[in-house]
């Protein structure tokens, strides 16, 4: 019975490489493109919600200036920062007229932080395109066109680029990759292009979301997904729910993140993010029940192998569950350039992951709140959040 149940798991987790596979092959990776004659590019307004981000924002804007000519104005808004953030961009507004320096204005009830930079930000904006990047995003030259380019190439009057994961440290290496094999392992990329108009299928990344003004102020701006934490999916979703097209691309070649760079720091991001990505509890029980089933319970079984009492099928099973699950890893690292060493330590970063999703769904339903960038969300009866640090 234990064999048999096992070769059901591996018979999904083989289902699950055949997504993981389809997205490595056939989900679209743009490559940077330079405009071939001066101006040939739409004008954009890039819009940069900046909170404590002195150690990013120059590096940020430097990669946003070589985007020339497309590139018509650059915002940043200094959302209360401590850390001089606000000082170095009105240094460097000196430098090219095309930055201006904006302080956002006090924090509404309802609102989560970033939702309501961006919106101010989606105000004050005057191109007919807007992009809307963080300030740990760097920029490839000649990206904007690239995203430009694949707008049109796709239809859509929002497309966001999926960035490449910069990962130096050891906790890095070891976590960040999970962020991909959490997503595309379950997420067929490219089933979105076939199926454009299911909103259930969009897919964004908040680091880089770059998007049309008109249909943007049609949608009421970030105002649609004001309290949300998971903004930028939730917002690719209304998009097409609003009968908009949009699109996500992998952008690796186009823009890179380096995210966080501690475990206190990946641990507090995937914690902030884990559980606001379910609109119900349920919802987020069944996924983490289903992907702690195949995806860590193969190996703790593993040890099982050397008892005598357990038969050679059950041995099998195990193993072509751990061998299937790795080669998720391996298909997904490849396409992704993640170490190839961390999927050696598979289990150990399950567990990690599974531990953090734990404590987001406990401070949430606590009423201990999830904590990002010295404020505190908090998740109540009917799955909103409301700002109470500043």
């Amino acid at each position: 019975m234990l064999a048999a149940t096992l070769w059901i798991l591996a018979g999904l987790i083989a289902l699950l490489l055949g997504v993981a596979l389809w997205t490595a092959l056939a989900w679209p990776k743009p490559g940077p493109r330079q405009p071939v004659a001066e101006g040939l590019g739409e004008p954009v307004s890039v819009l940069i919600p900046a909170r404590n981000e002195a150690r990013n924002i120059s590096d940020c804007l430097r990669s946003v200036l070589a985007q020339d000519p497309v590139v018509e104005e650059i915002l940043v808004l200094d959302d209360g920062s401590t850390d001089g953030t606000g000082e170095l961009v009105s240094r460097l507004t000196a430098s090219d007229g095309r930055i201006r320096l904006i302080s956002g204005t006090e924090l509404p009830d309802g609102w989560s932080g970033k939702c309501w930079a961006c919106q101010q930000l989606g105000e004050l904006a005057g191109s007919r395109w807007l992009l809307f990047l963080d300030a740990d995003a760097r920029l490839s030259a000649g990206a904007l066109q690239a995203m430009l380019d694949a707008a049109r190439r796709y239809d859509c009057s929002m497309i966001s680029c999926w960035p490449g994961l910069v990962m130096r440290g050891f906790w890095e290496q070891l976590l960040m990759p999970l962020l991909n094999f959490l997503t595309f392992t379950l997420y067929p990329a490219p089933l979105a292009y076939i199926r454009d108009s299911d909103a259930s299928l969009a897919l964004a990344h908040g680091a880089c979301i770059l998007l049309r003004k008109e249909q943007y102020d049609f949608l009421g701006g970030h105002r649609a997904v004001r309290s949300e934490l998971f903004e930028d999916t939730r917002l690719a979703r209304s998009w097409r729910a609003a009968g908009l097209r949009n699109c996500c691309v992998d952008g690796s070649r186009l823009v890179s993140v380096r995210m966080y760079e501690t475990l206190g720091q990946i641990w507090v991001g995937f914690e902030k993010n884990f559980f606001s990505a379910f609109k119900t509890q349920a919802g987020f029980f069944v996924f983490l029940t289903i992907h702690l089933l195949l995806f860590l319970a193969p190996f703790i079984l593993l040890g099982l192998i050397a008892v005598p009492v357990f038969s050679g099928e059950f041995r099998w099973a195990i193993l072509v569950c751990c061998g299937l699950v790795l080669l998720i890893r391996l298909v997904l690292s490849l396409r992704f350039r993640h170490p190839l060493w961390s999927i050696l330590l598979h289990p150990v970063a399950e567990v990690f992951l599974a531990a953090i999703a734990l404590n987001s769904w406990w401070r949430a339903v606590s009423g201990k709140g999830v904590r990002w960038k010295a404020r505190t969300y908090y998740r109540d009866s009917t799955a909103t959040r409301r700002e109470v640090g500043k």
